[in-house]
């Protein structure tokens, strides 16, 4: 993973907008930031540096100003230590909450989700229909 800083030539939302969209192209990227005010693009993934000026090139001017690592590795650990703690938080809170609900819950759960009864009646299900054959009525019209 690294941290690409580039100087591009950009002035309005438009540029910008053309520019992260050739960007976005290339395999590889995780994240891509740009400052209109400072006309700098900061893009981090495992992206080559050159073949990103060099696609970028082609419709503006384009400068690399830094490549270095996205993260220094002891604030990683200390993420990953504070998502580790927060895991653990988030499971106990979820043990405690997985309480057996009583029967009177339970039965106003269920009358909750059906309020209505379904109506059914086989009876007017039972259609029927004529069907007019050319022996019936010499008159309707049938192609063969």
């Amino acid at each position: 993973m690294k941290k690409i800083v580039l100087n591009l030539d950009i002035n309005d939302a438009k540029e910008k907008q053309k520019a992260m969209k050739v960007v976005s192209s290339l395999p590889g990227i995780d994240s891509i930031g740009i400052d209109v005010n400072e006309k700098k693009m900061a893009v981090v993934g495992s992206v080559d540096p050159v073949s990103l000026v060099m696609k970028l090139r082609k419709s503006r001017h384009t400068d690399i100003l830094s490549v270095g690592p996205a993260k220094e590795e002891e604030e990683e650990k200390e993420e990953e230590e504070a998502i580790e703690v927060e895991a653990k938080e988030e499971k106990q809170e979820e043990e405690a909450k997985k309480e057996v609900p009583d029967d009177d819950q339970q039965m106003a759960a269920v009358e909750l989700v059906n309020p209505y009864k379904i109506y059914y009646n086989p009876y007017d299900a039972a259609q029927f229909y004529y069907v007019q054959s050319a022996q019936d009525n010499p008159n309707v019209c049938t192609i063969l």
